[in-house]
């Protein structure tokens, strides 16, 4: 069982308890831990081959009205956040140079629907000491965080699929991503910077993707046709964006992204979606 799904179903246990008033904000915990898996991803730092270490310490920022729900449940929500940073960790083989803890602090220049994710990596005494021809870093004040790095803005909509491996670690300076979620609007209608070529292959078949979102479906009105007798008419369509999305749009037999049934998912280069009996395969690239 995949770490997202364990972490959805030990929420599920508050939802008609502690956390009811949690699943009703625009700020979801399923995306913020999304999240957290990317921060961990994207500042991942390769120390030797037998260790990679990650982040430990967590700031999530909210908006003024989603800050005032998830408050109250702010200590609890931060354990279960970090336990299941710590059960990613160990399934990608990341390691930590301290404790784990998730910090949530309200942002005033922040929207509601809207969070943004911080992060540093803590030294504690009880931690590994890096081999001698490494340097470790130094611990910070735990009230000042290091510059976040540059990021272009995402928009989650579920679990995010899981990284084959971690990325070589370093991190820019910059502002911090803003994250906007499903409902709460978008900055813009098209994809970030119109620099990345997106396309999708079916059964050796490639379709460019050059508009805001392509229907697929069995249908000839559809913009991309998939003649599958499993696919509805008008099956799925992907949503370009940063990153971009494939939403289910009401078909009998539903899509699976990355070996996992859903509604809606966020997509990678390689990314496979199958409708029917078909794969597709997205694919992106810059330039």
């Amino acid at each position: 069982m995949g770490v997202m799904k364990r972490f959805e179903q030990r929420l599920e246990g508050f939802v008609n308890g502690t956390f009811a008033k949690v699943f009703k904000s625009e700020v979801q915990p399923v995306e913020i831990a999304g999240a957290l898996q990317r921060e961990c991803d994207n500042n991942a730092t390769i120390w030797n081959r037998d260790r990679t270490v990650v982040p430990n310490d967590f700031i999530v920022e909210l908006s003024t009205p989603d800050f005032e729900r998830l408050s109250p449940y702010s200590v609890q929500l931060g354990e279960e956040l970090a336990g299941m940073v710590k059960d990613y960790a160990k399934q990608q083989r990341y390691t930590f140079m301290g404790g784990i803890k998730v910090h949530l602090e309200k942002a005033d220049d922040l929207d509601t629907g809207l969070y943004r994710v911080r992060s540093r990596t803590l030294a504690s005494s009880e931690s590994q000491q890096p081999q001698p021809h490494q340097q470790q870093p130094a611990p910070q004040p735990k009230q000042q965080y290091e510059p976040p790095r540059a990021a272009a803005p995402y928009r989650p909509s579920g679990p995010p699929p899981m990284p084959a491996g971690a990325p070589p670690g370093g991190r820019a300076g910059g502002p911090a991503p803003v994250t906007r979620l499903p409902g709460a609007g978008s900055p813009s209608g098209g994809p970030a910077g119109g620099a990345v070529r997106r396309w999708i292959e079916i059964n050796g078949n490639r379709h460019q993707i050059s508009r805001p979102t392509l229907v697929l479906g069995r249908s000839t009105e559809a913009d991309v046709r998939v003649d599958d007798p499993g696919v509805s008419r008008r099956h799925c369509e992907i949503r370009v964006g940063s990153p971009s999305v494939v939403q289910d749009l009401g078909s009998t037999n539903g899509i699976v992204v990355d070996g996992q049934h859903t509604q809606r998912a966020t997509l990678r280069d390689g990314s496979r979606i199958v409708v029917g009996s078909t794969t597709i395969v997205y694919r992106q690239a810059e330039g």
